[in-house]
């Protein structure tokens, strides 16, 4: 039986400031996945996100599947918010 996969610590923080930034965001769980697909309506953009920790690496599975897609890898809530087209100061 498959375990849950294992989440990023920072994860919950840049789902909150994705929310908060009017984001719809979705975790994911599939192996070799994106963490999060995340979609803001008011510019309709739609996106793979791949939560890391600050020195976190992808795994191999990762590194092989995501040049196929378009996926951004992110380390704090700004880097999200920048990928999802939101204004930060």
């Amino acid at each position: 039986m498959r375990t849950a996969a294992r989440r990023d610590t920072n994860e919950r923080t840049i789902i909150d400031h994705l929310e908060a930034a009017g984001c719809e965001v979705m975790q994911l769980s599939a192996r070799g996945c994106a963490d999060l697909l995340v979609f803001k309506p008011s510019n309709g953009l739609l996106r793979l996100i791949e939560v890391k920790r600050p020195k976190g690496k992808l795994t191999e599975a990762q590194a092989a599947a995501f040049p196929r897609w378009p996926v951004w890898v992110c380390r704090t809530p700004a880097q999200a918010l920048e990928a999802m087209g939101c204004v930060t100061v």
